[in-house]
């Protein structure tokens, strides 16, 4: 006999419905996995915020080993979003390894929790440092990080450059060679990164967004949009509620 059949399905959706009981979403649930990807520390604060939500699977009957095969599933991704942000594969899976071996040793419901708070910051601090890993300089490293902080102000060479106390003209030339972009590319680059999550995310219109992003108008921004991503941004909005990928 099948362990999974459709009667089997719909018997359990009828008692998680009479129950008020549901799960998260797919798009809630992989909202914390790109911010970690990202190196964004949101991630930590949502990961903490899903799992506070009881909002998860029933896998278990028991309360402690429950939490524990939800954290075998949520660190599995963890890993692959990881990995698929740059993070070397023996590492990442190492670090797996024995964040889960850990785990084995929880006694309570309450330490697994705390161990997954662990968890998600050590790989999205491990994201965020990776983004540095080739930045010598401490003037360049400053600038990333402002601008990681202040995507939703204006910024200009100059401010960065007053920032760090250093001629423009210079700092646009270290931040090149050091990260083999542009200053004006890599704002561009990050804000694209967050209008894509916010887009598929979040209810906020597009005339929102450009604003939250320090863009001038909406015109402004799906011009800069569809320039990065070959679309506008209510295609790319559209493209993801048609695959279900849109909070209820």
């Amino acid at each position: 006999m099948a362990v999974v059949d459709d009667s089997k399905l719909r018997y359990l959706e009828f008692i998680q419905r009479e129950d008020r009981v549901r799960h998260h979403t797919y798009v809630q649930e992989m909202r914390q996995y790109d911010l970690m990807k990202a190196g964004d520390p949101e991630a930590i604060r949502e990961s903490v915020r899903m799992w506070d939500s009881g909002l998860y699977g029933h896998v278990s009957d028991d309360p402690v080993r429950n939490a524990k095969y939800l954290f075998v599933t949520s660190i599995t991704l963890v890993t692959r979003f990881a990995i698929e942000g740059g993070m070397d594969e023996e590492d990442a899976y190492n670090a797996s390894d024995l964040y889960i071996q850990d785990m084995d040793h929880c006694q309570s419901v309450d330490e697994v929790r705390r161990l997954h708070t662990d968890m998600m910051t050590f790989f999205t601090w491990a994201m965020a440092d990776l983004a540095k890993q080739d930045v010598q300089s401490r003037p360049v490293v400053e600038c990333l990080d402002y601008i990681h902080y202040h995507l939703h102000e204006k910024i200009t060479v100059a401010m960065l450059a007053a920032h760090v106390g250093l001629n423009p003209t210079y700092l646009s030339e270290l931040f090149k060679k050091e990260t083999g972009s542009s200053i004006s590319q890599y704002i561009t680059d990050r804000r694209m990164e967050a209008a894509c999550n916010m887009l598929k995310y979040s209810k906020y219109s597009l005339a929102e967004i450009a604003q939250i992003l320090a863009y001038r108008s909406q015109s402004h921004f799906t011009k800069v949009f569809g320039k990065a991503e070959g679309m506008t941004p209510k295609e790319y909005r559209d493209r993801f509620a048609k695959t279900g990928m849109w909070p209820e």
